[in-house]
């Protein structure tokens, strides 16, 4: 989950403002300082196992263990935004407007080992989504890999043309799917821009240079990622010329495979990738689709999903 709250707390650094969950005894085991005080840390430990020294206004020092103190500034945030006070996120499953597979096993590069990845669309009740708690941008389960976006955080990675959720809109494999979410994938088209050219270029020229620096430093390669990198050259390239974004890689599988193998050499690979930027730019230059997404499009249908998210039933 996005939001869990992390069983083994990050240490807190000397100087931390924090706050006293305990009273604090000083001389003749009187109350020195009342719990609530604020003090700074001035010795940390290494470990959770060990106490924190801590400083008081007035100069007093106390040792402390990590669940007798708290941030100040989680301290006066309280349970503000903090969503396992308002409901427990597994009941947000159950708001999954749109769920499919994603990856090798959509792309057609899949092999025994491949895992079962699955993205979606969840629409959080509006009593909640209003409250002080909010809602998170994301679930997030990693034992069974999946993973659903709050469906205004989709929206607006959507007309970012972001490759990973215009790629959801696209896909074939689906397994859920609402009323609601099947009118989102009736306009997905509104989506598409220009905006691909600069975002899928962008993303894979600085993902080949940091592979560059990783040949020079340390030998190695991730040949799955070059895979998926080269891959995702070939989408954006279909999205311009087509109009539409091109999931399966059927034609490209056995070179793709190949280079997930590391069976063809970096050079070759390299020499693939500038062409296909050659060829990217060919189709910028020739695409029909227009500059920018349709947002006021996405607007109304986000406006219409809020409304209908008052409903008990899930829309």
């Amino acid at each position: 989950m996005t939001d869990r709250v992390d069983d083994q707390p990050n240490l807190f650094s000397v100087g931390t403002q924090v706050v006293t969950l305990v009273d604090i005894s000083g001389i003749s085991e009187l109350v020195h300082d009342p719990r609530g005080t604020v003090g700074v840390v001035v010795k940390s430990p290494t470990d959770h196992e060990h106490s924190y020294r801590v400083r008081f206004p007035d100069g007093f020092e106390s040792t402390l263990k990590r669940s007798e103190i708290t941030m100040l500034a989680r301290f006066k945030k309280g349970e503000i935004g903090d969503i396992t006070h308002a409901v427990a996120q597994e009941q947000l499953y159950q708001r999954v407007i749109f769920r499919c597979v994603i990856g090798s096993q959509a792309y057609g590069l899949a092999n025994e080992a491949s895992d079962v990845d699955r993205r979606g669309i969840y629409l959080p009740p509006a009593d909640l989504h209003w409250s002080l708690h909010g809602v998170p941008e994301q679930l997030e389960n990693q034992e069974t890999q999946e993973a659903y976006w709050e469906l205004q955080k989709f929206l607006v990675l959507a007309l970012k043309a972001n490759p990973n959720v215009l790629e959801c809109l696209y896909i074939p494999l689906i397994e859920k799917v609402t009323p609601l979410a099947e009118e989102l994938l009736a306009m997905k088209s509104v989506f598409l821009s220009r905006l691909v050219y600069q975002t899928y270029n962008g993303y894979v020229l600085s993902q080949f240079k940091k592979m560059q620096a990783d040949i020079r430093n340390h030998g190695e390669l991730k040949w799955k990622h070059v895979m998926h990198l080269i891959r995702l050259l070939l989408s954006g390239i279909g999205v311009l010329r087509d109009g539409f974004v091109p999931v399966r890689v059927d034609s490209y599988r056995d070179r793709l495979l190949a280079v997930r193998r590391g069976e063809i050499p970096w050079e070759e690979v390299e020499q693939w990738r500038l062409s296909l930027h050659q060829e990217f730019n060919a189709a910028f230059e020739t695409t029909t689709l227009p500059e920018r997404p349709d947002y006021e499009r996405a607007n109304a249908f986000l406006i219409s999903a809020r409304h209908r998210a008052l409903s008990e039933e899930l829309p």
